[in-house]
């Protein structure tokens, strides 16, 4: 818990303690319970394409996107990709957040399984 706690003190010192902010933040990622649709092996090993972040919502994520800070994935293979998913990665690029793991760390991409959506 203390980590997560040094976590989020060092993701806001760093962007700003802009309240709202925070607040939006908070509100989205109580949004982000995702649907699996494949497990994480097939999703990770199937045909993939990679699309336009904006085509991505209702399409099933084929690599996981783990946003630092905190470092906890948001998604992972095999689950459908939201337009709040979307949102609080957005949201959270803009603050200064680091995506380390996608093809794509800026976020104009994905990698979706093809022929899912």
């Amino acid at each position: 818990m203390a980590d997560a706690v040094g976590a989020e003190q060092a993701f806001f010192s760093t962007c700003g303690s802009s309240l709202s902010v925070k607040a939006a933040m908070l509100a989205v990622a109580g949004e982000l319970e995702l649907e699996p649709v494949m497990l994480p092996r097939d999703a990770f090993f199937a045909a993939k394409e990679t699309v336009a972040v904006g085509q991505a919502a209702g399409r099933v994520c084929a690599e996981q996107i783990t946003p630092y800070p905190p470092g906890i994935p948001v998604i992972i293979p095999g689950e459908r990709i939201t337009e709040e998913l979307l949102s609080y990665l957005r949201s959270g690029l803009a603050a200064g957040m680091q995506l380390p793991d996608p093809a794509d760390p800026g976020l104009s991409t994905i990698r979706v399984v093809r022929g899912t959506g």
